[in-house]
């Protein structure tokens, strides 16, 4: 009996360790804050909760995927072949048929008791994280974490379009700095796994140009993305947001200098940490911003 809870609870493991629950944390965050701010504040408590499953569920079976089709190269890095595949803890084909399973599943879910346009950006979600990044991009092109990022931008539109229905331009803008956010927030985590990247021959920016560019690249990425996250708060958002999105650009400015500076994977590693805290602070700033708005002079959308 004791063996077998103890099998029980490593294979329970191992499917919570291939779902990857931060990345599900992150993205459920910028999920319900896009859908709470395109509701300004008055949603209902069944869109709350149906998006959190489906979306949690989309994100766990799209995570699953990625370990299935990278299971080859997963081994070949220290930081990756300790994941349950490599290490023998769970079978690939039941990895395979959990992420197909529950990615299938979310955007049924989704259609059936939220609406269509939330099923089609759950499920384009997963169509760029699995098919664009993992499949295509991941192992043959540099620009791979740019174009993939985009499905992260797919969870701030499927929160937009549980509220409201749709797209409008200021939620189009809006998922866009998730997008804009990818590049910093991963290319840091590549200068930390370089070497490994290598080893695999997975073509991850610091291992084509090296950390000290891959650095300078970093930066310009984040001189793209703090303004612009800071000035589509004239686009029809308020002090709020503004506020919160200056400070947070400073800090991430901050230390994306600071990285330049000094390309070690110590820091490299800091700035990705902290990377993340700098997307949450963005989203809930948005949230909060329509809860207790106080607009700034608008600049017309045409």
């Amino acid at each position: 009996m004791l063996e077998y809870l103890m099998l029980y609870n490593l294979g329970l493991k191992g499917y919570l360790l291939i779902s990857k629950l931060r990345i599900v944390a992150v993205l459920n965050l910028v999920a319900i804050t896009s859908l709470i701010a395109a509701g300004k504040g008055a949603v209902g408590a069944w869109d709350v909760a149906f998006l959190l499953l489906t979306g949690s569920m989309a994100s766990m079976g799209s995570s699953a995927l990625n370990h299935y089709y990278d299971k080859d190269i997963d081994v070949l890095m220290n930081r990756t072949s300790k994941r349950p595949i490599p290490s023998g803890v769970m079978k690939a084909r039941n990895a395979l048929i959990y992420g197909l399973g529950m990615s299938i599943a979310s955007v049924i879910i989704a259609l059936l008791t939220l609406n269509a346009m939330t099923a089609f950006f759950i499920a384009l979600g997963i169509f760029f994280y699995v098919l664009i990044y993992t499949v295509w991009l991941k192992r043959r092109h540099t620009s791979n974490i740019v174009i993939g990022g985009f499905a992260g931008s797919c969870a701030s539109y499927a929160g937009w379009a549980a509220a409201t229905g749709g797209i409008d331009p200021l939620g189009f803008l809006v998922g866009l700095i998730v997008f804009l956010w990818t590049p910093t927030h991963f290319w840091c985590l590549s200068i930390v796994g370089r070497e490994e990247y290598a080893n695999a021959r997975v073509p991850m920016l610091p291992v084509l140009v090296g950390d000290k560019r891959a650095a300078m690249y970093i930066l310009v990425n984040t001189i793209v993305l703090v303004p612009y996250s800071i000035v589509i708060a004239f686009l029809g958002l308020g002090v709020v947001y503004l506020i919160a999105s200056i400070l947070a650009g400073i800090m991430l400015l901050h230390y994306n200098i600071r990285l330049v500076r000094n390309t070690s994977k110590d820091v490299a590693w800091h700035t990705y940490k902290l990377s993340s805290p700098y997307l949450a602070i963005i989203f809930i700033a948005l949230m909060l911003d329509s809860i207790y708005n106080y607009p700034l002079p608008l600049i017309t959308l045409s």
